[in-house]
């Protein structure tokens, strides 16, 4: 594809691609959401429960932003504070004292930024998951669908495998927010996206990304939609089902040696 790494950063935010609930409501049966995060809060950017995949119990935990206005502003764009990391970590505990895979599906600019979600301790329960889900003794995938910006798409997707949709993007910070930084100019956000290589190819150069899926051409094509989503759902059972055969002590040890080696890293 000849698409910049700008033109894939604009396309992932384009209105009428498939959101984290479309991905949850194709891919799994059996889904029970459960919500707070046993500190008071209930961020609605967050959903997350238990479900099936082809019969094995899991933990699904998606970020979603909405579709319509409402919607959007309901789920926050997608931007969760300090309760729905907290709440994903909560689930994740759970999964872990169960045995249930986890599986994450992520799509946020980044996390909340609002001096609610600072009071709220935003930094500190993202830093917390990124540790748990470092140590989580159970197998751990995460899927990128859109945008997946800074810590708040991290904090959801420390994985044994991360998978990516062809036109999501992964990058420590939106270009907008590269550019206003290091060129004191926002419309300057195609050169900061060259610059972050945002793009599903470079972060499996990176060694970030392990498997990338070639996306529909239309996703309100219905039949599209479902082939293409069903295909990311074999891979996930496939590699859970491979996962689940390690120990404890190779699983733990073989997702840390992941995250040393990143970007050529030793």
């Amino acid at each position: 594809m000849n698409e910049s790494a700008f033109d894939r950063v604009k396309i992932a935010r384009k209105s009428g691609r498939a959101t984290a609930i479309d991905y949850v409501e194709s891919m799994f049966s059996d889904f029970v959401e459960l919500h707070g995060d046993r500190c008071g809060a209930d961020d609605e950017a967050v959903v997350g429960g238990i479900a099936r995949l082809k019969g094995e119990p899991i933990t699904v935990i998606a970020i979603e932003k909405g579709k319509t206005a409402e919607e959007r502003v309901f789920r926050n764009f997608g931007m969760s504070g300090a309760g729905g990391y907290r709440k994903a970590l909560r689930l994740m505990k759970q999964a872990e004292k169960f045995r249930r895979p986890i599986i994450t599906i992520v799509d946020t600019q980044g996390a909340k930024c609002d001096k609610e979600a600072e009071k709220n301790g935003v930094g500190q329960a993202i830093a917390e998951n990124l540790r748990a889900m470092s140590l989580l003794k159970t197998p751990i995938i995460t899927l990128l669908i859109g945008e997946a910006g800074s810590g708040g798409a991290l904090g959801f997707a420390v994985a044994d495998r991360v998978f990516m949709t062809e036109n999501a993007y992964y990058s420590v910070i939106t270009p907008e927010g590269c550019a206003g930084i290091l060129l004191n100019d926002v419309k300057k956000a195609d050169i900061a996206a060259e610059w972050l290589k945002p793009t599903a190819e470079e972060g499996k150069k990176a060694g970030a990304v392990d498997v990338i899926f070639a996306e529909p051409d239309d996703f309100s094509d219905e039949l599209k939609k479902q082939i293409f989503m069903q295909k990311i759902a074999d891979a996930i059972y496939k590699e859970i089902m491979s996962l689940q055969k390690e120990s404890e002590k190779d699983l733990l040890e073989k997702r840390y040696q992941k995250y040393r080696k990143i970007g050529g890293i030793k």
